[in-house]
């Protein structure tokens, strides 16, 4: 059987100020022409259908067409909610889409409930694991302590005992949305942190033939079986060496799995570049760039004047300038920001009591500051889900 995976299409998202509807547009068209032209059996998408739980009209109008023609190839394409999505919301009107070989997976209490596809070599079983927030799910797979690794492995252990019911050489397919071990961040991706931990192990996923992953946006491998496809257009400019794919699977007859890249259409190049205004204005070096998305870094000791005026002359997709002056680190005038630059807000909270009384917080006192990030982001999460 041949799969196309593919994830976190962020509907609805702009990238700094450009709207991305266009672009997204364009990949839904390329989606369908890549399940047309490589004769796919079925298209998975691992979550992140949508940008935001209220996606706007636009985002809502491009998903219902990327449906339709889905649909319209005959193509089963099974489908489960990311932590941007409001899952009710996505799943609405799913046991009437179903019947048109859509398959939306979005209630935690169905994980272990498969889409069962055929192929001349038997059934492949499709679970859809859609994003588990552990405040939200921990009674459902009735664990103690809420966290990412606990719920998944519950809902994995619900999987793997309903494999176990089917005929002996059944393969197997699990979607899951969340923060694996090995993966490789980028800034455009929300904190999922519960208890001080975002990742959970690979191991998890033990027991199926391939995990078709979403949540990450860079496209990787972290085991033969258990792969990210990322997200087929840039989101942020720590994506600028990404190479945009999805994952074209082939699972044979025993299960095993042997995948290549489809190149996903990107708009246009992202750039980041740093110097001083002169250096980006004037070095040769630099032409590659000139149409591409500008992320500037302007090291230079005093800001200069219409620096963005200057810069898009030369640069004129220029998105973001930033300024970083370059002085040593003990300087005091180094930048609140820069010295916050890759911290949590756990370590900032604490660095911030180290400060104040001059000592930082015990074991205790970090846990209750854990606790409190965590209900709050929980609080967020909840109230997003009402809106």
């Amino acid at each position: 059987m041949r799969l196309l995976h593919t994830s976190d299409w962020h509907l609805g998202r702009a990238f700094h100020r450009v709207n991305m509807l266009g672009a997204q547009a364009g990949f839904i068209g390329h989606l369908v022409e890549t399940v047309r032209e490589h004769g796919v059996d079925a298209v998975v998408v691992s979550g992140d259908v949508y940008d935001r739980a209220v996606p706007p009209l636009a985002a809502v109008e491009l998903f219902d067409d990327a449906l339709h023609r889905l649909a319209d190839l005959g193509v089963p394409t099974v489908m489960i909610s990311g932590n941007h999505d409001s899952a009710r919301r996505l799943g609405v009107g799913a046991g009437l889409i179903d019947r048109a070989g859509i398959h939306l997976r979005t209630d935690p209490a169905g994980c272990g409930t498969p889409v069962v596809l055929e192929d001349a070599h038997g059934e492949v079983a499709f679970y859809g694991l859609p994003y588990l927030e552990p405040a939200l799910v921990k009674t459902e797979f009735r664990v103690e302590k809420a966290g990412h690794e606990a719920v998944l492995a519950a809902a994995m252990d619900r999987v793997r005992a309903d494999l176990a019911t089917r005929a002996r050489g059944t393969r197997s397919v699990v979607l899951a949305h969340a923060f694996v071990t090995g993966g490789e961040q980028s800034d455009s991706e929300r904190d999922i942190t519960v208890g001080g931990v975002a990742a959970v192990p690979s191991g998890v996923f033990d027991g199926v033939d391939y995990v078709a992953l979403g949540h990450l946006h860079g496209c990787q491998t972290l085991t033969e079986r258990v792969r990210y496809s990322g997200s087929p257009l840039p989101y942020s400019f720590s994506e600028h060496r990404h190479r945009k794919s999805m994952w074209l699977v082939d699972l044979d007859a025993e299960g095993s799995v042997t995948a290549e890249r489809v190149d996903c259409p990107v708009p246009r190049d992202l750039a980041r570049l740093r110097g001083t205004l002169e250096e980006l204005l004037a070095d040769p070096g630099l032409t590659p760039h000139e149409e591409a998305w500008v992320e500037a870094t302007l090291t230079d000791p005093v800001r200069p004047a219409d620096p963005m005026a200057r810069l898009t002359d030369r640069f004129p997709h220029t998105l973001s300038l930033l300024f970083d002056p370059e002085r040593a680190p003990d300087d005091p005038a180094v930048s609140y920001a820069r010295r916050l630059a890759g911290r949590s807000d756990q370590q900032i909270a604490e660095d911030f009591v180290t400060h104040v009384r001059g000592a930082g917080p015990d074991d205790h006192e970090q846990t209750v500051l854990r606790d409190a990030f965590d209900a709050v982001r929980a609080d967020e999460t909840l109230r997003e889900v009402a809106r």
